[in-house]
């Protein structure tokens, strides 16, 4: 018998993912032709790229086999099946090479480890970014309507803006069946007004033929060295292509692309370059004058609209980032609030939300242009690139059978294609690249003390701590001096080694011991999900009728360790009802860290280090204990 239903609700969930990953992945690559072209032969460029037929021509077709070699190859066909159980992004690539670390050359995953944290470094800058320039320059086109609104434009942006993250709690779902048909429309309306733009000079086509990108390269290369960090503008979004995998999967976002989005884009920026053959003035706003008078008002409305669709495709890559860095010990422990019963991968993280709010509102106020910040912004973007394209090349030397002499010469091509973007855009360092790398050397430096300094304290506190089996042990030696009380006690500890600090200080200060004791540490597994059957590792200290075990659970770094959970699962499946955590008693060892004079890192970074540990999540929320059920008992530690 035969359930037709069930490949039609099938269809129905795949086509309804196309349609998410429309509202969240491509809003910021898929708003580049507003800007990108009027940005290359922007007047006020400190390098102008001189407005002639054969320059267009020759810009034209770099934008397009720009976008086609590194969103297309580099991306979509190449570091998307470099997924770490679905999910992306450049933190995903740096998970998969650390899985590698104990069997390779530890220096190369070291080096490679730090370009994994400065890029992901590079992308929270990118997230900042991208909002400002994107809305500003949809707003912007008030201008080609009438020019008394230009005073309108920033304020109108910076409620845009606000409004935007205000929304952002809702969910990426809620936020892609919102934004999934305007998208729609989107890419209709830019797709057909490339069309008819082509149909005014259809010798715009010829730009298609990569040998105009080459010949331009090759023959004005001063030119078009200049021009490639405007052109660079065409790319922006790849990552969030990447970054946002884990929120749709890799076969919607691809499908999408390669059979809508690209199309409509490459449509677009052929009628721009189409209509500037017709008439140079139109340089100044080829997008916008695409249309005639009586279109441009609905346009930038719809434009606008776009642009904050463009926003959400980074600040849903910026929470996937943040949560995974906060996971692997690179963040302090961030609230992060899953979204979607069913998409793991859909987050929302409140204090990286309103970090990019003040940071991105900033931004518009300072520079209050997109002609401005787009100086800035190529250089988060093509650094970005650069560093996944090492990083997915190595990873894929360790793990794919492909010939090493075709891996070789494919990263050597898409290298040299990367750096000479880098290399462009380090030609406006003085005037704006500057911004994107000092915001993220600030957090790689934030990244690298917070894990430097984890080490450390860890290291110290295991000595203060001592031997868990050497103190359970321990535990008979005295028995009139410890009493036993009734009930369950659940100890949080780091690891299996130790002792809680918790634990020993209700030994030896309070002399009781609970009848059941359960010491529980939590590792987070490089996977973004474990298996239930994978969950537990039982190891019963000393006496097994001595009520002391230590049980360690494992999560994915996508999960949310919620504690009483799991263990309740436990208790019926595995325990027989042991542990009742009804009445258990949670106890949590809380560290006082002060600044000391231990070696092993610099005054400055320990000051860092303590005022980034303000920021860090409650451990009762973070592992989701009942409140009514926690004690925290505190100590003292020198960093």
């Amino acid at each position: 018998m035969s359930h037709p239903a069930a490949p039609s609700a099938a269809r129905t969930a795949r086509l309804a993912l196309v349609v998410g990953a429309l509202g969240v992945v491509f809003g910021d690559i898929g708003t580049s032709p507003i800007y990108t072209i009027q940005t290359v032969f922007n007047p006020g460029d400190p390098y102008p790229v001189r407005l002639t037929t054969g320059n267009l021509y020759g810009v034209v077709s770099l934008i397009v086999w720009s976008v086609v070699l590194i969103v297309t190859v580099t991306y979509v066909l190449l570091a998307m099946r470099a997924d770490n159980h679905g999910e992306g992004g450049i933190m995903a690539l740096l998970t998969l090479l650390r899985r590698h670390a104990s069997r390779r050359r530890s220096r190369v995953i070291a080096v490679l480890s730090g370009l994994g944290v400065l890029g992901a470094a590079l992308f929270l800058g990118d997230s900042m970014i991208t909002p400002a320039i994107s809305v500003l320059s949809a707003v912007e086109g008030l201008k080609t309507i009438n020019a008394g609104l230009s005073s309108w434009i920033v304020p109108i942006t910076a409620v845009i803006i606000v409004v935007l993250f205000l929304v952002q709690r809702l969910g990426t779902s809620a936020v892609g069946r919102l934004f999934g048909p305007v998208m729609i429309l989107w890419f209709t309306a830019i797709g057909v007004c490339g069309i008819w733009g082509i149909t005014g000079d259809p010798r715009i086509l010829l730009a298609l033929s990569p040998t105009y990108a080459v010949g331009f390269l090759v023959g004005h290369f001063q030119v078009a060295f200049f021009a490639l960090a405007a052109v660079v503008l065409a790319v922006t979004g790849a990552e969030a292509l990447y970054a946002d995998m884990g929120h749709f999967g890799r076969r919607p976002i691809s499908v999408a692309w390669l059979f809508f989005v690209f199309p409509a884009c490459a449509l677009n920026y052929l009628g721009q370059g189409a209509l500037i053959l017709h008439g140079r003035a139109n340089v100044s706003a080829p997008f916008f004058l695409l249309v005639p008078q009586w279109g441009r008002i609905p346009l930038v409305v719809l434009a606008t609209v776009a642009t904050v669709i463009a926003s959400q495709a980074v600040i849903s890559g910026a929470f996937s980032v943040a949560a995974q860095a906060g996971q692997l010990g690179y963040l302090p422990r961030l609230r992060v609030l899953h979204t979607s019963s069913s998409a793991h991968g859909q987050i929302y993280v409140p204090w990286i939300n309103w970090l990019l709010l003040v940071s991105v509102l900033t931004l518009v106020f300072a520079f209050r242009s997109s002609a401005a910040l787009a100086f800035a912004f190529g250089m988060a973007v093509t650094g970005t690139i650069t560093i996944t394209t090492i990083l997915f090349f190595y990873l894929a030397h360790l793990t794919w059978r492909t010939p090493a002499w075709l891996l070789w010469s494919g990263a050597t091509v898409l290298l040299a294609i990367d750096l000479l973007f880098v290399a462009a855009n380090l030609t406006k360092l003085v005037h704006g690249a500057w911004l994107p790398l000092a915001i993220a050397l600030s957090a790689f430096t934030v990244m690298t003390t917070w894990s430097r300094g984890r080490e450390l304290i860890g290291a110290r506190r295991a000595r203060v701590e001592g031997s868990l089996l050497d103190f359970v042990n321990g535990l008979g030696t005295n028995p009139d001096l410890l009493a036993r009380v009734p009930g369950t006690a659940i100890f949080l500890n780091r690891g299996g080694e130790t002792a809680p600090l918790a634990l020993r200080a209700n030994v030896e200060h309070n002399h009781v011991r609970h009848e059941q004791v359960v010491i529980v540490s939590v590792e987070i597994d490089t996977l973004p999900r474990v298996a239930a059957a994978q969950r537990f590792l039982f190891d019963s200290l000393g006496d097994p009728g001595d009520g002391i075990t230590h049980i360690t659970v494992r999560f994915g770094y996508t999960e949310k360790p919620d504690i009483p959970a799991v263990l309740r699962s436990l208790t019926t499946e595995q325990s027989e009802g042991r542990l009742d955590l009804d009445g258990a008693t949670y106890f949590l060892s809380k560290l006082e860290i002060r600044e000391g004079d231990e070696p092993g890192m610099a005054r400055w970074r320990k000051r860092l280090y303590l005022a980034a540990s303000h920021i860090n999540t409650d451990a009762s929320d973070h592992f989701a204990l009942p409140r009514g059920q926690v004690i925290v008992m505190g100590s003292q530690i020198e960093l």
